[in-house]
């Protein structure tokens, strides 16, 4: 998935200002200013998108990580990625949500989308280990979409 897509994702999942955006930006140590940010959030297809470098959504991931989880003084910083894949997605999210390895089956059994533990495991493992898999669009979507459905329940329906 292109790092738009899990940028909006995110922003929509915790129902996140552009200028809180800006500052989950901040507390990874990036400077960025809103104009660019409320152009990450255009659709692929108009004209004032623009791609979100890795290496920013790299600093994201750490400021999300510090935005839910608290800044620890006695452990360093994750490390920013200059290349990001989904692999690398799941894992900064499960940290920045605070899931186990354990609950990401729960999470995308919210979305309909059932994977079993060992295949989990495969996402989280160094990508030189023999059972390493790639995470493909349609887990890390499913993830992000139990995601939300966890931190922005539906509202319940009047009748």
């Amino acid at each position: 998935m292109m790092s738009n897509d899990v940028l909006r994702s995110v922003r929509y999942m915790l129902d996140l200002s552009d200028s809180k955006v800006v500052e989950i930006f901040a507390l990874a140590g990036s400077e960025v200013p809103l104009e660019d940010v409320q152009a990450w959030m255009k659709k692929d297809d108009d004209a004032a998108f623009r791609k979100l470098p890795d290496v920013l959504m790299g600093y994201f991931l750490n400021g999300l990580i510090f935005y839910r989880r608290g800044k620890s003084e006695d452990a360093p910083a994750p490390s920013i990625e200059r290349r990001m894949n989904n692999n690398i997605f799941m894992k900064k999210l499960r940290i920045a949500f605070e899931l186990k390895t354990t609950d990401i089956p729960d999470v995308l059994l919210k979305a309909n989308f059932k994977i079993s533990q060992a295949e989990v495991g495969a996402i989280f493992r160094n990508p030189d280990h023999k059972n390493f898999r790639e995470c493909g669009d349609q887990i890390l979507r499913n993830f992000l979409k139990g995601l939300t459905m966890i931190h922005r329940p539906a509202p319940a329906k009047k009748g």
